[in-house]
């Protein structure tokens, strides 16, 4: 079953979208089954794949809407991750769902009909705390946090902390922290250093060893309709992502290695519960 990851900055120009195209393109490398769905508006996402957002039917909108199944609507890209794209109907989506029951959780929703396909679903979120965002945190296990390595990097950051924590009393108790990725990093800006350590010092091991440079074929990548590995898979950003995707798969393999080991404990103390009582009943 695939673990589901949401991307997401409310403040935008952090690097949401370049992570969450080159990091599905980065797993489906390391052969991973993943899908990457477009849930802003902007479909900025969309096209970073090679899609066409505006001739993309039926697309997450009609699957939010449930008006077409969500199997119709995914498409495969050439990095070989699956996509659902998105595009300006979303907002139309957002505004229709507003009075809809249980409307938080449409995407959980249609996600669970496709989760036993990939090994990980990406979420690349709108810059807001809007009711599409809620839908990602909603059917999320983890959520990743780019965070800008300039001024201002922790603005909006207690904002998005507060929302996770009301969607984990109301709506989704299994929401954890993926991590915070130090993105657009110059290892030569005094600045950068500085938010860097200042991340480190409020949230520890919450940061993520991977830091994503600021790099200029990165940037170029999505006007080519390309993840970086695809468009110039040696330079700096590209190395960058691989080694993200790896750091995401070793943290993914700790959290499950936890669990089987819980589970195993459980299974043990029920096994010695039920000798305690074949004793007792001797």
């Amino acid at each position: 079953m695939a673990r589901i990851i949401a991307v997401a900055n409310q403040k935008g120009g952090v690097g949401k979208t370049t992570t969450a195209v080159n990091l599905a393109a980065s797993l489906a490398a390391a052969k991973r089954r993943v899908l990457l769905v477009d849930l802003d508006p902007q479909g900025n996402a969309t096209m970073a794949s090679g899609v066409d957002k505006n001739q993309a039917r039926p697309n997450g909108c009609e699957v939010l809407l449930e008006e077409a199944p969500i199997g119709r609507a995914i498409v495969a890209t050439a990095a070989h991750y699956d996509l659902l794209p998105g595009n300006g109907d979303l907002t139309a989506a957002e505004l229709k769902l507003m009075d809809a029951l249980a409307r938080e959780s449409r995407l959980k929703e249609q996600l669970a009909k496709v989760r036993d396909s990939y090994d990980t679903i990406l979420i690349d979120c709108p810059p807001s705390l809007h009711l599409l965002t809620l839908n990602a945190l909603t059917a999320a296990d983890g959520l990743l946090i780019p965070v800008q390595c300039e001024y201002f990097a922790l603005e909006g950051l207690s904002s998005l902390l507060d929302t996770v924590k009301a969607v984990r009393q109301r709506l989704n108790p299994q929401l954890e922290i993926e991590g915070l990725l130090r993105t657009m990093y110059d290892v030569r800006n005094n600045l950068g250093n500085e938010v860097s350590a200042q991340l480190t010092q409020h949230f520890g091991d919450k940061v993520l060893r991977s830091i994503i440079p600021r790099n200029v074929r990165l940037a170029e990548a999505p006007s080519h309709g390309q993840p970086i590995h695809l468009y110039d898979r040696s330079s700096r950003g590209a190395i960058a992502y691989i080694g993200l995707a790896g750091e995401i798969i070793r943290r993914e393999r700790g959290v499950q290695a936890a669990l089987a080991a819980l589970s195993e404990m459980h299974d043990d103390h029920a096994a010695a519960h039920d000798a305690a009582i074949d004793l007792h009943q001797e």
